[in-house]
């Protein structure tokens, strides 16, 4: 693992260093006070307590983000997260060169970000193991840790120059404590519009009007809004490609799969839908 990264991982059960070590035929991380966590050998450590809710995204909805961000659908998202990250890291100090990934997926936007800041490392946080499987893989800069973002994050205070939040929950007081007083919150959530023919047409989980607001409300306290930018793309997709952006989404959880199929069925082809996104850079609250 990357010295840098490293030096900002903590013990998620009393919060001390962490060091690599052998352990048996492979490697851990070990504490002074003896609490291992063991890298599995797809590459990511667990470094949560136990404790977690639930188990975050299926293997089937990683493989269907994977394929969908593959194709390049949703690339104007990542190119308006990289600007956003450019802009931010150049605005900030020497001292911190981590960017964290708090719900990371694949690691797809992490990566695009690393390649756009050379002198840059990236950690991968996420609760999903076959989304971590693949975000450990996902840059030679990068390393991916299991944690539930909810939860205290295992991450030394003041550890990140950036913080980067995709479609992703959102623990303010977490990611205030864990960025660098000069370091920025790149936050990306959709818009109002966004894939909204298909939200009327397949019945699915449409997006909350007041979801800027919503925003707004939970960081406030401890963030500035330093920017925003609007990005938007329709896109032509085949029926094939409709079934995988619903299997990569919220939606894939509450969906009947044949009700969906029938609704599918009777789209025109190809569908064309607007998808839109809002990306928000936050620079910390002093104290």
């Amino acid at each position: 693992m990357l010295a840098e990264i490293l030096n900002a991982l903590r013990c998620p059960l009393c919060a001390a260093a962490l060091a690599e070590v052998a352990a048996g035929s492979g490697r851990a991380l070990r504490c002074p006070a003896g609490h291992s966590f063991d890298l599995a050998r797809q590459g990511y450590v667990s470094l949560d307590t136990g404790r977690r809710a639930h188990a975050g995204d299926t293997a089937e909805m990683i493989a269907a983000r994977a394929a969908f961000l593959a194709a390049g659908h949703y690339a104007f998202v990542t190119d308006a997260l990289v600007a956003a990250a450019r802009e931010a890291w150049a605005g900030g100090g020497d001292a911190a060169r981590l960017v964290l990934d708090a719900g990371a997926g694949t690691g797809h936007h992490l990566a695009a970000v690393l390649d756009a800041l050379p002198d840059a490392s990236g950690l991968a946080l996420d609760v999903s193991k076959p989304a971590l499987r693949r975000a450990a893989r996902a840059h030679p800069r990068a390393a991916a840790a299991l944690c539930d973002t909810w939860a205290g994050l295992p991450i030394a205070g003041g550890a990140a120059r950036l913080v980067l939040d995709v479609f992703a929950p959102r623990n303010g007081p977490e990611f205030h404590r864990v960025l660098s007083e000069d370091g920025a919150l790149l936050v990306v959530t959709p818009a109002p519009e966004h894939l909204g023919a298909l939200v009327d047409a397949l019945s699915l989980l449409a997006v909350d009007p007041e979801k800027a607001d919503r925003v707004e409300a939970s960081l406030g306290e401890r963030f500035v809004l330093a920017g925003e930018t609007h990005a938007a793309r329709v896109l032509t997709l085949g029926h094939a490609e409709v079934r995988t952006l619903v299997g990569m989404g919220p939606s894939a959880w509450h969906a009947d799969a044949g009700a969906l199929a029938a609704r599918i069925a009777a789209l025109p082809e190809p569908v064309r839908v607007t998808a839109a996104v809002r990306v928000g850079t936050y620079r910390p609250r002093a104290g």
